[in-house]
């Protein structure tokens, strides 16, 4: 759906982006983090064709950003951190405005109708824009940016400034735009990218330097995995057997008990996913894996360790 190769942008003698690349599946989630001033919002400014690069293609569906950017735009629905917005407009009113300003020809009134239902914004479609919450026009936004049933859905800081509740409300929201679209989700909460993404991809002063499953993104670190696993057997057996696994850096026991089942702390080698080779043994022993999940380091810890890495690796740039 999404095919970024080489993509190269240039301010004078800085560059924003150093020949970065990335694949896209229809129907992924994909979070896209890095610090500020690392090339998030130049990278989706180019993506949805509000700005040039200096080498490199942007692919979209198969229709190439720069030879065709007003059939790629009808592909792409955006939301930017500050929702482009008229206060003095009613809901419905500013729906239509953004109808006829795409260009849409879906049936205009079921269409607009089926967006106001999925955002939760129908009960407020007569209500002056100035007069609504931040979480509804967090909402609004989203809803223009899905005029047209774009397949990509681009979408940045979409909670910012909101309450828990609202923050709810909108995570769920965009699990479901998943159904029928490819959503990418730039934000600085990262716990936010954490509970809705699949996927996720960090880059750092210009450069791609992870792209991960949310649950591998660990990995990225050059670190082994962290482990809690419950295991029902013999604990001395299981722990013995558990040290002789390929791949198993460490293991002990925690202690717990609960019946005959054990917890354990299980550490991998660098880079090897230990949970196959895991499984595979105690079902040869035929001791029931009760839980597994894992443990040290938060989503946040990654990110600071990773772009710290980074960025002592390749030294910093020159302001």
């Amino acid at each position: 759906m999404i095919e970024i190769k080489d993509l190269m942008k240039t301010y004078g003698s800085k560059p924003a982006l150093e020949g970065i690349g990335f694949h896209i599946n229809k129907g992924e989630i994909v979070g896209f983090l890095g610090p500020n001033g690392a090339g998030k919002s130049t990278t989706m400014n180019i993506m949805t064709g509000y700005l040039s690069a200096t080498s490199g293609s942007a692919v979209i569906g198969g229709i190439d950003v720069f030879e065709y950017p007003d059939e790629a735009k009808k592909l792409i629905g955006f939301l930017p951190e500050q929702p482009p917005l008229y206060f003095d407009m009613k809901v419905g009113e500013y729906l239509n405005f953004v109808y006829e300003l795409k260009k849409c020809k879906l049936p205009r009134k079921p269409h607009l109708e089926e967006i106001m239902k999925v955002t939760k914004i129908i009960d407020v479609k007569d209500r002056l824009i100035a007069n609504l919450s931040k979480g509804y026009r967090q909402r609004i936004g989203i809803a223009q940016a899905l005029i047209g049933n774009p397949p990509v859905i681009i979408l940045d800081e979409p909670t910012v400034g909101l309450d828990p509740k609202q923050i709810i409300e909108i995570r769920n929201l965009i699990r479901n735009l998943k159904r029928e679209h490819t959503v990418i989700l730039s934000s600085h909460i990262l716990s936010e990218v954490q509970a809705v993404c699949e996927r996720i991809i960090i880059i750092n002063e210009g450069r791609i330097i992870a792209d991960e499953l949310t649950e591998n993104i660990r990995q990225a670190t050059g670190d082994g995995c962290d482990y809690n696993v419950k295991i029902c057997g013999p604990q001395r057996e299981v722990l013995s057997a558990l040290k002789s696994v390929s791949g198993v850096a460490y293991a002990g026991s925690v202690g717990e008990r609960e019946g005959d089942v054990y917890s354990y702390l299980i550490k991998s080698e660098r880079g090897v996913d230990i949970r196959k080779p895991l499984f595979y043994m105690l079902a040869e022993h035929q001791w029931p894996l009760m839980g597994l999940e894992a443990a040290g380091m938060e989503l946040e810890d990654v990110f600071v360790k990773i772009t710290e890495n980074d960025t002592k690796k390749h030294g910093r740039r020159m302001a």
